[in-house]
């Protein structure tokens, strides 16, 4: 079975380890793979790994029956990641998306940039920007790629896409 998150990955070899850390002893190594694993367990109804993820400082009185029962009410339409950073402190991610999802008969678009810090070694959702600013194509684009040192421009690598 192919991941929920559409990686074109296996289940079993993309979000599963990290949705089983009790089992398999696995973090997610990047804020993209915990981003990816996130919608994972939106799409699976598991709560308890959303709830586990989300930092402390911004996860406010969400429970996990609450996350759960929001994962499960919908149906989740597909996933498709814009871009994604790592910062160079090491410390802070960003994962840009588009997600779809079907909620009491409406479709949903969900367009956020994720903010993701590392805490003891392992990564946790912060908080989130919804519809962040477009970016201009000649814009240099924001995951950080350069090309003989000069930011390469969005409409030359992610927008590309």
């Amino acid at each position: 079975m192919l991941c929920h998150c559409q990686s074109l990955q296996p289940f079993a070899a993309c979000c599963a380890p990290y949705l089983n850390r009790e089992l398999s002893g696995q973090l997610a190594p990047t804020p993209l793979a915990l981003m990816r694993s996130r919608y994972s367990a939106f799409v699976l109804g598991n709560g308890d790994y959303l709830l586990a993820t989300w930092h402390p400082d911004t996860q406010g009185s969400l429970t996990s029956e609450e996350l759960t029962e929001h994962g499960l009410n919908c149906q989740w339409l597909g996933l498709n990641i814009i871009f994604t950073r790592i910062e160079a402190d090491g410390i802070h991610g960003v994962v840009e998306f588009k997600v779809r999802y079907r909620e009491q008969g409406r479709v949903v678009l969900l367009h956020e940039q994720s903010y993701f810090e590392r805490v003891a070694g392992r990564w946790l959702y912060r908080d989130g920007l919804i519809n962040p600013p477009k970016i201009g194509a000649n814009q240099p684009c924001p995951c950080g790629v350069t090309q003989h040192h000069i930011p390469k421009k969005y409409k030359h690598c992610c927008a590309k896409r």
